[in-house]
């Protein structure tokens, strides 16, 4: 099944009433934000979803920023938006997908397969001339079933044996400056993991917003990947979010496989068990987290 779906595409859904979709706008800076911009104006019969109230549960330190949301509670809001095995499901921002990619990664964690973003998101819906809408659906009370897929993630303990083995080629997420140790907004500690490397989700995206092209992509993941498979790879970024985004792009592109370390740089520098020591990178000196490793 494709992983995108164009707004034109999304424009005949909506008209016959045969999907459900989502709307994820979210900003980082102001929670408030994406809720504020859905009431103004999405597209029509779209149920919100909140990342951190609904998308993200409650955790340790450790867990990162965002936790996981239990499984049994996402199944639940994909029964209040009325999913079920069947439906086409679209998802959307207005953030090139990096907040979207978090529900649509979710939604295969379940087993949930028959989910689509929305290529450019909501600017692409609003380019396509798609109508708008400030009504909101009502929410139903089914409980769909789901499959979890757990081998998708995995704990800490896993990542620190992997990463001390060079079992694993772990692809951080976010921009450069964060990757390096430069700056950090929101996270108490800048730096990266030990062993990671960089690709700013962001570079995913042609400059209209949308993905690039297959082909484009392959080469990039390829090139980044060398001698390591899809399935070697892992995720992070700064709480599990924007990861996904690049989990995405590499499906898209053919290399379908990779696994999400879900509480990333947040609950990597919380762990007790992680030796904090300074370390030099590439481009000059980060503060990295060395796998504890005897």
């Amino acid at each position: 099944m494709t992983r995108l779906i164009t707004a034109e595409e999304l424009k005949q859904l909506v008209a016959a009433d045969v999907a459900v979709v989502v709307d994820c706008r979210y900003q980082l800076s102001d929670a408030a934000a994406g809720y504020q911009d859905y009431l103004r104006g999405h597209i029509p019969g779209a149920h919100y979803v909140h990342l951190s109230k609904e998308m993200s549960g409650i955790g340790p330190a450790t867990a990162g920023r965002h936790p996981l949301p239990y499984p049994d509670n996402f199944a639940q809001l994909l029964g209040r938006i009325g999913v079920d095995q069947h439906c086409p499901l679209i998802v959307y921002d207005d953030a090139g997908g990096q907040m979207a990619a978090r529900f649509w990664w979710l939604c295969r964690w379940l087993g949930y397969d028959r989910v689509r973003l929305l290529d450019g998101g909501w600017q692409a819906w609003l380019a396509a001339g798609g109508a708008v809408s400030s009504e909101v659906p009502e929410r139903s009370e089914a409980v769909p079933g789901y499959d979890l897929q757990p081998d998708m993630t995995l704990t800490a303990d896993a990542l620190r044996h992997l990463v001390a083995a060079q079992e694993c080629l772990l692809i951080d997420a976010r921009v450069v400056q964060r990757f390096r140790g430069e700056s950090e907004p929101l996270d108490p500690l800048a730096g990266h993991i030990a062993g990671a490397v960089n690709h700013p989700c962001a570079d995913n995206l042609g400059p209209d917003g949308k993905f690039l092209p297959v082909a484009q992509l392959r080469e990039i993941f390829t090139t980044l990947l060398g001698d390591w498979s899809a399935a070697q790879v892992v995720h992070s970024c700064g709480s599990g979010v924007t990861a996904c985004h690049n989990l995405l792009a590499m499906e898209l592109a053919g290399l379908g496989g990779s696994r999400l370390f879900a509480p990333s740089w947040s609950g990597w520098v919380a762990e007790p068990g992680n030796l904090y020591q300074q370390g030099s990178g590439g481009d000059g000196p980060v503060l990295r987290v060395e796998a504890v490793t005897g």
